[in-house]
């Protein structure tokens, strides 16, 4: 059977109003099968609070799966490696937190973040995925030590500590500039039929598509296009 992942990143108060435009948007699609990506306090100035607490620990009653999506978001490391530094410039707007970090820090933010996480819900967060799907490999190893049992990157889903269940790229959208609104609508009108005999299919969005017209018509598209792959929950992977 065909399945279909789809996930909200960057759910934080901050983007409140945006992420419940994402829901309202998605829900004809998958309803509430569906994974939220929570900040616990996006850029240090915008921590859960108990009203939005009370949001999410609604949202996961009524089945939207919790995953940890780093602490800050915000990259606050210094890149020594050229591959990272290139990367920290490039694919984000010093956004990628796990990119430069060690072990032990990665460690312990993510700790903090299941703990918080898990706390609000009352239930077991189902995995962790960085801020941008950019890990050091300090915090690629820290994952399984954190207890967390899924983590995702651009390319797969895998087991921290082992094996791989998912392959195949995120369709998602880039709202940052012109430039990349305009390269994220070509990719995902090109997977929308590169990935139709994909067995597990994963749609991202975030709260920058709901600023561009575009971006929404192209969601909508490519939800449509997989109208045949059942919407699925992470947790169906660690079966």
């Amino acid at each position: 059977m065909k399945r279909l992942f789809a996930s909200i990143h960057d759910v934080s108060p901050r983007f409140e109003g945006q992420v419940d435009q994402l829901l309202d948007h998605l829900a004809p699609h998958v309803g509430r099968r569906l994974a939220m990506l929570v900040v616990p306090d996006h850029w240090s100035s915008a921590p859960i609070t108990p009203a939005y607490a009370t949001r999410l620990r609604g949202w996961a009653d009524e089945g939207v799966e919790m995953f940890v999506h780093g602490w800050t978001h915000r990259d606050d490391s210094a890149h020594s490696g050229t591959a990272a530094a290139l990367k920290a410039k490039h694919m984000t707007a010093g956004e990628g937190e796990f990119l430069g970090l060690s072990h032990a820090e990665a460690l312990a933010r993510m700790r903090r973040g299941k703990a918080l996480v898990e706390d609000i819900t009352g239930r077991a967060a189902t995995g962790f995925i960085a801020p941008a799907w950019l890990y050091s490999e300090g915090a690629r190893a820290a994952l399984a030590d954190a207890g967390f049992a899924l983590a995702e990157d651009h390319a797969r889903v895998w087991r921290p500590g082992g094996a791989v269940v998912a392959r195949g790229p995120v369709i998602t959208w880039a709202s940052r500039t012109r430039m990349r609104q305009l390269s994220s609508l070509v990719a995902a009108g090109a997977l929308r039929h590169a990935l139709q005999p994909t067995r597990n299919v994963r749609i991202a969005v975030h709260p920058g598509d709901t600023t561009v017209p575009a971006l929404l018509t192209s969601i909508t598209a490519t939800f449509a296009a997989f109208r045949r792959h059942r919407p699925a929950a992470y947790a169906e992977l660690l079966g």
